[in-house]
């Protein structure tokens, strides 16, 4: 619940920093790690003390929030540095502009490690079953932990290169970010269980997210109607996931 607010604190505080002339790769450095520090916690509180994941992110969601209004003052900030706008808007390869780049190497990565990597694939028999997770000597809390810090570091990262994309960071970054991520691995296939889903199937919820947002722009709707069909679509997504877990026991017999 807490990657909307980390995605705008890392836009927000980057540009900060980059304002008071902090080089541009030791402001993205430096943030990034802010990012996994987040997730740290997230992660720490939930296996060390115990309290639902839940009930932990949706309070850090809004500290974060709201230390990132207290360090911006509310303001948005622009004119940021063209060595750091190159992130968003350059073209490392002709064509390509460097968000898609960063895109497709991120999910080539991803999928290659979930599906050949032992200690990726140990996130899988956690979500499916963790007290045989335990059992079989998979470090629970030490797998659950890095999760949250790489979902950290990935927020960072999108606040980072979308705030380099438009050249300044906006303290609205990020709202109603948490239930379109949601929205797409569930619709991708994931389960809220845990246990299923995949890089590609995330991919194709997030661009069906996409798709429906740019078709009620593209056909003149009222906007506000945004998270209604998101959230109708998420609905639809669970319960269409639910039914057809029940019919698969029944078709066995």
């Amino acid at each position: 619940m807490s990657v909307g607010s980390t995605f705008a604190l890392a836009g927000t505080v980057t540009a900060i920093w980059l304002k008071s002339g902090l080089p541009a790769p030791l402001a993205v450095g430096l943030r990034l790690g802010v990012g996994v520090l987040i997730g740290l916690i997230n992660g720490l509180i939930i296996t060390e003390i115990g309290i639902n994941a839940f009930i932990t992110t949706l309070g850090m969601m809004g500290l974060v929030r709201g230390l990132m209004m207290v360090v911006s003052g509310g303001r948005n900030i622009s004119e940021l540095p063209a060595s750091f706008n190159a992130l968003g808007q350059g073209e490392l390869v002709p064509g390509v502009q460097n968000p898609i780049l960063i895109l497709a190497a991120l999910i080539v990565a991803s999928d290659f490690l979930l599906r050949r990597s032992r200690f990726f694939r140990q996130s899988y028999y956690i979500g499916g079953n963790e007290a045989a997770a335990i059992l079989s000597g998979i470090n629970v809390k030490r797998i659950k932990v890095f999760n949250f810090a790489l979902v950290g570091f990935l927020a960072a990262l999108g606040g980072i290169i979308i705030t380099a994309r438009l050249g300044s960071a906006s303290t609205t970054a990020g709202k109603g970010l948490e239930l379109k991520v949601i929205s797409a691995a569930i619709i991708g296939g994931a389960n809220l269980k845990g246990g299923a889903g995949t890089i590609l199937g995330a991919l194709l919820g997030a661009a069906l997210m996409s798709i429906i947002v740019s078709s009620i722009t593209l056909l003149g709707i009222d906007p506000n109607w945004v998270d209604f069909v998101i959230g109708a679509a998420l609905l639809l997504a669970v319960m269409a996931h639910v039914a057809g877990r029940k019919a698969r026991p029944a078709a066995g017999h």
